[in-house]
This record gives C-alpha cells, sequence and structure tokens, in this order.
C-alpha cells in the first residue's frame, strides 16, 4: 500500500465493491479471492483509470479563486481565497470547522454529525481512514487572513460501503465497459444517512461566491485525480437546488421521519392516529412491562464506560448475525461520549437487572437523530425494537421539545408507528460524459417511481385524513403535486353542480365532473352504480361504459349525484352519506367510489 500522500495504480480484479463478473451460474469460488479455509484480512484498494499508471499526489496544490463581493460590498476590494486539501481533519482547528457547520439560514438547526468532534471520533478510532477505504481528503478555504472560510468533508473512496446511496449497478455498468469506477470522491458524513450542509461555509458577506469556489475546486479535484466521479450524498435541499447548475446529476430517495405537532404527551400523540393505529401501538407498548423489561434514557456522564462496552456488543450482534458490517470500532463509541457530552443519548433495556437491548441516538438543535441499534445474541422480547427505537425516541422528542425524529435509513414498518416519508437528496457528478448522460436518463425514470412511492406510502399513513393533509406542507413534490390535483378537481367539481339521479348525464357533463374522479388513472369515461358484496362493511363497485347509460341508470336503486362540495351523496330514504372526494382519488380501485352497502343501511335500519 503506497503512502498516504501518493498512490499507484493496482490493476487488480479484487475491487471492493459489486463484483461485475458475478453472473447468475458463477460461483463465487470461480470469481478471484474469496474465503477458503483462510481468514484473509483485506484493507482498501485503490486503482485509476485504465492506461494511467503514473503516481499520483493525493494532496494537490493549493488553488486561489479571486471573489468579487456581495452587492453590499460594491466599493470593497475583491477578496483572495485559497483552497487546500488536507489528509485529516486534525489539521483543521475544531473552533474553525464548526463555526463554518453552522447553518446561516437557521443557526438553531444544529446537526450534531457536522460537527469536529464527531468526524474526528471516526478518523481517531481507525474507522473512517485509509485501511477501511475512507481516505479523508477535506478540502478547506483560507481567506487573505488565514481565516477558515469554507470547508467540505471529503473522502476518496475504494468502495461503495456505508453511504445509503447505492451506485454498485454504475460500478458494475463501468468495469463491463473495461472502464474502472473506484476510487471514487465522496463528500458525506460516514456510516451515517442523515440530510445536512455539505459545503459548510462561514457567515461572512461573501458565502455563496465561497460557496461556488469550493464547488469548483471538487470539480477541479476530480479531474486532477482522475477519478470516476464525485457524489455528494444526504446535502441539503438548499444545496440540493444550488448544484443543478454546476452539471451536478440530481438523485433522490426517501426516508421516514416523525413530526412533533407540539405534542405534550405521548397519548395526544396517539390521538392524531387512526384508532386501529392507536390501538395497534398501545397493544405493542403494553407488552414491554408484561415481559419485565425496564427502559432508560441515558445522556451526558449518566453514560459509562461499561454502557459504550455493552453497547458494542449489541452492535456486533446486528452487524456479524443479521445484516450490515462493523464500520465502527469500540473506540468510536467511547470517543463518541467523551466529545459528544449531553448531545448523546443511550437508550437501553433492562431485563433482570442486565442490559439486553439499546439504541444509540444523537440529539440535535430541533431533531433526534436515531442511529443504532442491537440486542445480546440470546434476546428474544417481542416489539422491543419498536419499543426502543421509535416510541421511546418520539417521547425523548417531544420532553425535549424537538421538532422531528430521523429514524435512519429504510424501514416501511416505520410508517404504521407515526413516521411518514420525506425525500432525501443526492448530487453526482461524472467526468466521463457518455456515462453521465445514460445515468442522468436512468435517474429521470428512478426520480418519477420515488415521487410516486412517497405519494402512495403517504396516503397509506397511519393519521388521521385533516393531520395528513396538514403535513402535505412539508413533504416532498410528489406529494405535493398530487395534493394539488385533488385541490383543482375539487375546485372544478364546486362549480359544476349536476344532478346525475335527474337525467341522463351528457358527454360535456362527465367531461368536467365525473372524470376529475379518475384523476389518479381511470382515462375513459364511466359511471358507478354500486353493486352490493356481501362482506360486511365492504361494497364492490363495478365501472360501466358510457355506452349503457340509461339502463344502468335505472337500474340504480340508491341515486347517486354529486353536490358543489365535490362529494358524492347517496340519497336513500331520504337520509344523505357523503363520502369525502379523497377517497375516490385513493391509489386502490376499490375507494375510488363512496361505497355504502344495502346490508348495512338494513342493519342499522335506515
Amino acid at each position: 500500500m503506497a503512502s498516504p500522500a501518493v498512490a499507484t495504480r493496482h490493476p487488480s480484479p479484487s475491487f471492493f465493491g459489486p463484483d461485475p463478473r458475478r453472473r447468475r451460474g458463477h460461483s463465487p469460488s470461480n470469481l478471484g479471492f474469496r474465503r477458503s479455509g483462510l481468514q484473509l484480512k483485506v484493507t482498501a484498494i485503490f486503482g485509476w483509470i485504465k492506461g494511467d499508471t503514473r503516481t499520483r499526489e493525493l494532496n494537490p496544490s493549493a488553488e486561489s479563486y479571486t471573489l468579487t463581493g456581495s452587492a453590499s460590498e460594491a466599493d470593497t476590494k475583491p477578496r483572495e481565497v485559497s483552497v487546500a486539501v488536507v489528509s485529516s481533519i486534525m489539521d483543521i482547528p475544531s473552533a474553525d470547522w464548526d463555526a463554518c457547520a453552522v447553518d446561516s439560514v437557521d443557526p438553531d438547526n444544529f446537526n450534531p454529525f457536522l460537527t469536529h468532534a464527531f468526524l474526528s471520533s471516526l478518523e481517531e478510532s481507525g474507522s473512517a481512514v485509509k485501511e477501511t477505504g475512507w481516505l479523508p481528503l477535506h478540502v478547506v478555504a483560507r481567506d487573505e487572513n488565514e481565516t477558515v472560510v469554507g470547508v467540505v468533508p471529503l473522502y476518496l473512496k475504494s468502495h461503495s460501503r456505508g453511504e445509503f446511496v447505492f451506485d454498485q449497478s454504475w460500478a458494475e455498468a463501468y468495469y463491463s465497459y473495461g472502464l474502472e469506477y473506484y476510487p471514487k470522491l465522496q463528500s458525506c458524513v460516514p456510516f451515517t444517512p442523515v440530510t445536512g450542509q455539505r459545503i459548510l461555509v462561514r457567515d461572512t458577506p461573501y458565502r455563496d461566491q465561497v460557496f461556488e469556489a469550493l464547488v469548483k475546486e471538487l470539480k477541479s479535484l476530480t479531474t486532477k485525480l482522475k477519478v470516476s466521479s464525485l457524489h455528494i450524498t444526504f446535502p441539503s435541499e438548499g444545496e440540493f437546488s444550488k448544484l443543478k447548475d454546476s452539471e451536478f446529476l440530481q438523485r433522490i430517495g426517501m426516508q421516514y421521519h416523525w413530526r412533533n405537532r407540539d405534542y405534550r404527551s405521548f397519548d395526544e400523540f396517539l390521538m392524531d392516529l387512526k384508532q386501529p393505529k392507536r390501538k395497534n401501538i398501545r397493544q405493542e407498548r403494553k407488552k414491554i412491562p408484561a415481559q419485565n423489561l425496564k427502559m432508560k434514557r441515558l445522556r451526558g456522564d449518566e453514560i459509562k464506560s461499561e454502557h459504550w462496552d455493552t453497547f458494542y456488543k449489541f452492535y456486533r450482534n446486528t452487524t456479524d448475525n443479521h445484516w450490515g458490517r462493523p464500520y465502527l470500532t469500540r473506540e468510536f463509541f467511547h470517543r463518541l461520549g467523551e466529545k459528544m457530552g449531553d448531545k448523546v443519548m443511550l437508550i437501553v433495556a433492562e431485563h433482570d437487572d442486565k442490559h439486553v437491548a439499546g439504541a444509540l441516538n444523537l440529539i440535535g438543535g430541533d431533531t433526534l437523530f436515531g442511529r443504532l441499534w442491537g440486542c445480546l445474541p440470546d434476546a428474544y422480547f417481542p416489539n422491543l425494537h419498536f419499543e426502543a427505537c421509535y416510541y421511546q425516541a418520539i417521547e425523548a422528542a417531544i420532553e425535549l421539545n424537538l421538532s422531528k425524529v430521523e429514524a435512519g435509513a429504510q424501514g416501511e414498518h416505520k410508517i404504521q408507528r407515526g413516521y411518514l416519508p420525506v425525500t432525501t437528496y443526492s448530487c453526482h457528478y461524472f467526468l466521463d460524459p457518455g456515462f453521465g448522460a445514460a445515468i442522468g436518463n436512468y435517474l429521470a425514470h428512478e426520480t418519477a417511481q420515488v415521487k410516486h412511492v412517497i405519494k402512495v406510502l403517504h396516503d397509506s399513513g397511519p393519521y388521521k385524513e385533516d393531520i395528513l393533509n396538514e403535513f402535505l406542507l412539508t413533504q416532498g413534490d410528489g406529494v405535493r403535486s398530487c395534493h394539488r390535483r385533488k385541490e383543482r378537481a375539487r375546485k372544478k367539481l364546486s362549480e359544476c353542480h349536476i344532478d346525475i339521479s335527474a337525467k341522463i348525464p351528457t358527454k360535456k357533463d362527465i367531461r368536467y365532473c365525473l372524470i376529475m374522479l379518475f384523476v389518479q388513472g381511470y382515462k375513459d369515461w364511466f359511471f358507478l352504480p354500486p353493486l352490493i358484496n356481501q362482506r360486511p362493511r365492504r361494497t364492490k363497485l363495478q365501472c360501466r361504459k358510457l355506452s349503457q347509460t340509461r339502463k344502468s341508470f335505472a337500474s340504480c336503486s340508491l341515486p347517486l349525484h354529486l353536490d358543489c362540495t365535490g362529494c358524492f351523496i347517496r340519497q336513500a330514504h331520504h337520509r344523505l352519506r357523503k363520502q369525502p372526494f379523497d377517497h375516490l382519488c385513493s391509489s386502490s380501485p376499490r375507494h375510488r367510489m363512496a361505497y355504502t352497502s344495502r346490508m348495512n343501511l338494513k342493519r342499522k335500519g335506515k
């Protein structure tokens, strides 16, 4: 392995990441080196673009950029900013780094993962270092007075592990064409799928110019090192928008967050849920004391060294026996507790005065970040995972008056426990224009699918309808666009008060009314006479074409009409029953029409 300052091309097929040769019909034993009897420990292998065997300096010389300043500084002389690369975050004073990490738009929005303490703990503990495939190449910008005005956490990577934005298929495509995808440049917080600023700029009148200079340096560094690509994962939404103008491809993802509506207690939060979901959560929580389990939330000095040793056992049980890899070392947890203090919350479960499980959380300015979970190998307690990771986090956020809980990546099971899908972002820059165009086309299709999934999952959330509508204001574009379509449909229906029980509707009537009820998929003209299903509380509805108009309307024993509020009204014995328009626009076909079964009406004596 070359020294930290230089690296030489190693043309080895044993790169880290998904092996493009691993196809159906090829066993692992036929794919280069693999474990066979002996335990083989490998660190990291760095390669370069095919055909280039020169030795490269991984610490390029500093570059200078001239800043013109903001409009308020029109009369001042231009400023000079020098941008350099350092091989360790320890080369940057912690006070300067943290000053840049403060969000100038919202200073109270403290992100613990962007602090010098957290990132230095990763390096000092041997978790994010060259030997594990994370070679630090942090970018730092200084002005004429040698004041640090901007920093970027940056790593040269030999694999795609620990990123939570999956690009292994891109690496496979590169290698199938004889090109090398690794190493690549990655701007992120290692092993942490948390949204936040990635280009950290000190709050100055010329901060926008510093931002642009740092982006130029990142692209220039990609060219100098001749790596395949540069990736900025989980940036803020503002950075995501700015980087679009700098030739970065844009990608979105999805996570599940819980939002605090100024709840005073956990029970108050439950009252915002639908009754079946509320009942299910209460039943799950009752099982914890029934199993003789006690939950404790520890912070700061309450977390002792033995707690970290025990939690590391939990962590290794999860990575070794269930999923993932042990990215973090035992030393990392001890350093984290020493440096972060009260910003760390450890939730532990006790059984017979013995710790059997735990969940690690970090406390931000307005957010509780759930990170890691684990338990003893022989521990089996139903619903303990939900209690330690989700319900205890919600209770803690309510007590600390935090606005949200971020429970980490993936996990659709979080939805029914109050965590709704939100959009995450990443930006990607490729030196090869051909691959950049192909991946850009792929991302366009992927973005549409992700937006659709977010919308569907949001509509299936556990909250009452009015609460879901309130959350729409803070969700991603996919959910908001669906909401806008529904509002436009409501507005159009409110303009057309047409009684379809009194006459045969014309095509014009249907064009302006009934078709608006099928904005989620139907493309033909339909009306929906209800047909009774014998199952209790359910009614199947059959869609019939417009050609059967008079006969079908005559067969409706319960006539239907539209009122000016956009609701279908069923009239039975002079009593009106309404179904909200939102149910008609849901993704499930059986909800596309108001339903009330004839058997239910008879049972209720109506």
